[in-house]
């Protein structure tokens, strides 16, 4: 008998994939206002992606050197809604420091407190992506992963609109009057909305103990084949799954952290007016998102074909209507409609596997870069942009693929895959440095992501075998599907 999905429960878990998107999202008004006050280049203005993608690695390390000591996983020992409170904690501390960094203009102490921010947001991730999974029926279980995501890109959606109303002071503001100090404000909010949700979180009906073997799909397993090892990191679809992860979060990232400076480079967009490009690059992530969750609903076959078309256009549609709200001229974006509908085909083209999604939107987003290499104007910036729509369904099929099987492991699994993230920050960087006009400039440097592309299509084709050869076959689950 399926289980049904608590979705009590499932609403007051994503609440923290919203603050994630958030504050991810808002690092890429940060990025160009911290170059300008304090006259970085561009490699150096990455650092705010480093500090914050790092600390995922930090936290990681952490956390098992934690667990090793204790003898045992610290979640099963003090809860899983218990971690994610502390993790917010942990966040809200980090907010603080916007406080003397802001007041002093110290570019250190602005990347000391991004870095806290997000060492909290590690744990709450470590604890939050295998309840997701669990909260229900475990063959939908990736699709809940999805619609939590899709939740993380509501918040990157309106994150990058409010940070930059805040800085700027209003929606019209020229560039010259950016303030740091100014930056304290929304984060000192939204440090007290973390300590809210965590009390919340603490007193809430969320389970503090889940079963790992049920993390995994079982219908997608032969157990004549499966195969028990000593280690997560011994099983291959993990190790290569870490890889992938790093990549994934790169090519997510770098595209939208040093997207501003192709807008101000190429297109003479200034810095104040960059907000409704980003808010749409991640906009696109809600979009691919909330398509690949529709099977969560448990709604019948044909309303979840509908919904695969109605779906990516409302989100695109709050995308518009918010950006409409904050006074952004939304005509430029109307042709991106076009675009959706590749990644709706993309998505059907996949029927559920989450190999055979990950190789195809991986090589819609090479396709994607490619274009945007190649072209200029606003064909150039759509390319760009539309990187976010292929890149919105790859972490569940990453995660998916990685801890098949694992069992007990998949804790471990989790916290080594979380640790990945940190490829957000350094492939964010490596654009950066390679985008110096005596090198690749701006436009070219986005070759950087068709190779992090390049590796998921080649996981995507290995782990399908790697994981057939354990009896765990998801071209099985998929035809029994439709």
């Amino acid at each position: 008998m399926n289980k049904k999905t608590n979705w009590g429960q499932f609403g007051t878990l994503i609440t923290v994939f919203f603050f994630w998107g958030f504050v991810a999202a808002s690092n890429d008004i940060l990025i160009p206002v911290f170059r300008k006050a304090f006259d970085l280049s561009q490699g150096q203005s990455q650092l705010v992606a480093v500090a914050f993608y790092i600390a995922y690695t930090v936290g990681s390390i952490i956390y098992v050197l934690l667990s090793s000591i204790n003898g045992g996983d610290i979640l099963n020992k003090i809860g899983y809604k218990n971690g994610i409170a502390v993790g917010l904690g942990i966040s809200a501390l980090g907010t603080l420091l916007f406080y003397p960094a802001a007041n002093t203009s110290s570019f250190p102490l602005m990347l000391s407190a991004l870095f806290i921010v997000a060492l909290g947001f590690s744990l709450q991730q470590i604890a939050a992506n295998p309840l997701a999974v669990v909260m229900g029926d475990p063959k939908t279980g990736s699709q809940r992963l999805s619609l939590a995501g899709g939740v993380n890109n509501f918040g990157t959606t309106i994150g990058p609109l409010l940070v930059s109303f805040a800085i700027f002071g209003t929606l019209t503001a020229e560039p010259s009057v950016a303030n740091i100090e100014s930056v304290k404000i929304p984060y000192l909010i939204l440090g007290v909305a973390f300590l809210i949700v965590a009390l919340f979180l603490k007193f809430s009906a969320i389970p503090d103990r889940i079963d790992l073997d049920a993390v995994t799909e079982k219908t997608a397993f032969d157990d004549n084949k499966i195969v028990h090892k000593s280690s997560a990191i011994k099983y291959p679809q993990l190790w290569m799954g870490m890889i992938g992860i790093f990549v994934y979060v790169g090519v997510e990232v770098a595209t939208a952290s040093n997207l501003p400076e192709y807008l101000r480079d190429r297109m003479n967009v200034s810095t104040d007016k960059v907000a409704p490009f980003i808010s749409l690059y991640w906009a696109s992530l809600m979009m691919g998102r909330w398509t690949s969750s529709v099977g969560a609903f448990g709604v019948s076959k044909g309303a979840q074909q509908v919904l695969r078309f109605v779906m990516p256009y409302l989100a695109f549609l709050v995308f518009l209507v918010v950006n409409k709200i904050a006074t952004y001229d939304i005509t430029p974006f109307y042709l991106y409609v076009i675009v959706i509908a590749v990644m709706i085909a993309g998505d059907i083209m996949s029927k559920g596997n989450p190999a055979r999604m990950l190789l195809i939107f991986s090589l819609m987003g090479i396709t994607s870069l490619l274009i945007g290499m190649l072209t200029t104007g606003m064909l150039s910036v759509y390319a760009f942009i539309s990187v976010g729509l292929f890149c919105s369904t790859l972490w569940p099929c990453i995660f998916t693929l990685a801890v098949a099987g694992l069992g007990k492991h998949t804790n471990q699994g989790s916290s080594l895959l979380i640790m990945m993230i940190m490829g957000g920050g350094i492939i964010a960087w490596l654009q950066g440095e390679v985008a110096d006009e005596k090198l690749l400039g701006i436009q070219h440097s986005y070759i950087v992501g068709v190779g992090c592309f390049a590796y998921l299509a080649y996981y995507a084709i290995k782990a399908k075998s790697v994981l057939k050869a354990q009896g765990i076959d998801y071209d099985v689950k998929a035809a029994g599907n439709h």
